[in-house]
């Protein structure tokens, strides 16, 4: 991982050459340093494979995703950031979450712009392969329900996990081929179509202009981005299976898309009805253009995206509350996207329709199921332990930001925003119109480690800090 990584800096190096950038040796150091290190452990380990238990794959992924962010963060210091601003960055970047510290991006070389996106294409692959592959086998808030034959045994993981990066790469590689073709046919630079379409296709949401998305207002840019980010918020595996296989059905039929589409065009409904009561003049005169301008942004919300055509905190309060709501959602498990995820919604739905019809009638036996399969207890307690957490993590991370002086809706928004892995929060401060640069430093390592948290699906990080797990 750390070779590649160093590997992934030679295009922002040529770039940054090409354009006479005069820090261009601060990716070619930073790009030797990786690939001698992650060569030399590769030579070292002498190619061997180890038996990797559960304990064992605890671990390395929280270390994976603590250590890359720090190495990934070297050229951000290079630019003249400090560390917590290249770290902030960086964690937004890799976990794909898309808030910034970053101001004068319409003027920044293209090296690091480019160096931004890649962090999050890295990250978007990362986080579905874990997503896929890891998480059932650890069976992280409720992700066993998801979890592939054989992926259990202990012996067989690593090499899982080679054969499932493997597919996932070759998918995810051409959806991010399609988009870059797709932003070019729209009009876009092929520099900003390659930025985008590897910030799209991750759910991550970083952009080369400071106006995020809405330097390509009302181009054909942005019904592209729609379609590309709904994508990015699909199972992969229904994915794969459309693809390689032909069968489009389960897109559709499945219950996590079914609860995807309906809630998207609820909210997008629900949004837009609220404009056209506030007599808001673009969405009276361009009706058609409203709409698309409304669904662009509840979409990017709700995938975790982060992109912003307008400023929907200007919205009005109750839009802003819809879209505070939204931040929680998410998309399908096994995609890029961020938040609860469409299943954990629907379970727990159903969990509490269940508890009240025993109430009714205790002697009742009532069974939750989900997508034909009864759900047993072990999964229906990692999907409440997931969303205890969710809820904790996001109410100490506000408590925290408050603390730092900042106001109830940046302290609440920012939270929600982090631990969600969304991008923008609400209002001036960190808003679709803002950044996080204002933030304290407390401020900026609360939010990323909320995060981290929240890429690593709390229990990951969580099962570390009990005796039992050291214990052995």
């Amino acid at each position: 991982m750390t070779a590649l990584l160093g590997a992934a800096m030679i295009p922002c190096l040529l770039l940054d050459v090409a354009d006479n950038v005069p820090e261009w040796p601060v990716f070619a150091a930073s790009a030797t340093m990786l690939l001698l290190f992650g060569g030399g452990l590769v030579v070292l380990s002498g190619g061997r494979t180890e038996r990797t238990g559960s304990r064992e794959a605890f671990l390395l992924t929280v270390l994976v995703w603590v250590v890359l962010p720090a190495m990934a963060a070297i050229p951000f210091m290079g630019i003249g950031m400090s560390f917590t601003d290249a770290m902030f960055e960086s964690i937004s970047g890799l976990t794909t979450t898309g808030s910034t510290v970053m101001t004068g991006l319409d003027n920044q070389p293209r090296g690091i712009l480019l160096w931004r996106a890649i962090l999050q294409w890295f990250g978007g692959i990362g986080i579905i392969v874990t997503a896929i592959a890891i998480l059932p086998m650890l069976r992280v808030g409720g992700m066993q329900l998801f979890q592939l034959e054989s992926s259990d045994t202990a012996g067989k993981f690593m090499p899982r996990i080679g054969e499932i990066s493997a597919q996932i790469g070759m998918i995810y590689l051409f959806i991010s081929v399609s988009c870059a073709l797709a932003y070019m046919l729209s009009g876009m630079s092929t520099f900003d179509a390659v930025a985008h379409a590897m910030t799209t296709v991750s759910a991550g949401g970083y952009s080369t202009f400071d106006a995020s998305f809405g330097a390509f207002y009302e181009t054909a840019a942005v019904p592209t981005a729609i379609f590309f980010m709904i994508i990015a918020g699909l199972p992969f595996s229904l994915l794969a299976l459309a693809m390689i296989h032909g069968r489009v059905k389960p897109l559709f039929s499945d219950p996590q898309p079914r609860l995807f589409f309906a809630l998207i065009a609820a909210i997008t409904t629900l949004v837009f009805f609220l404009r056209v009561i506030a007599d808001q003049d673009y969405v009276i005169i361009s009706p058609l253009n409203g709409y698309i301008e409304t669904l662009f942004n509840v979409v990017s919300v709700m995938t975790g995206t982060g992109y912003a055509t307008a400023p929907y905190d200007g919205w009005g309060d109750p839009i802003v509350m819809i879209f505070l709501i939204t931040i929680f959602l998410g998309g399908c498990a096994g995609s890029a996207a961020c938040g609860i995820k469409m299943f954990r919604l629907e379970i727990s739905f159903r969990a509490v329709l269940a508890h009240a019809q025993q109430m009714v009638s205790p002697n009742r036996v009532v069974r939750i199921r989900y997508g034909g399969k009864v759900i047993d207890n072990d999964t229906l307690q990692s999907v409440m332990v997931f969303v205890f957490l969710y809820l904790a993590t996001f109410i100490a991370a506000a408590i925290l930001l408050s603390l730092t002086g900042e106001s109830p809706l940046t302290a609440i928004s920012g939270a929600a925003t982090s631990v969600s892995n969304v991008g923008p929060g609400l209002g001036p401060e960190i808003g679709p119109a803002g950044t996080f640069e204002g933030l304290t430093d407390r401020g900026k390592w609360i939010c990323a480690t909320a995060m981290l948290l929240g890429r690593l699906e709390f229990t990951a990080v969580f099962v570390l800090m009990t005796r039992r797990f050291w214990r052995g």
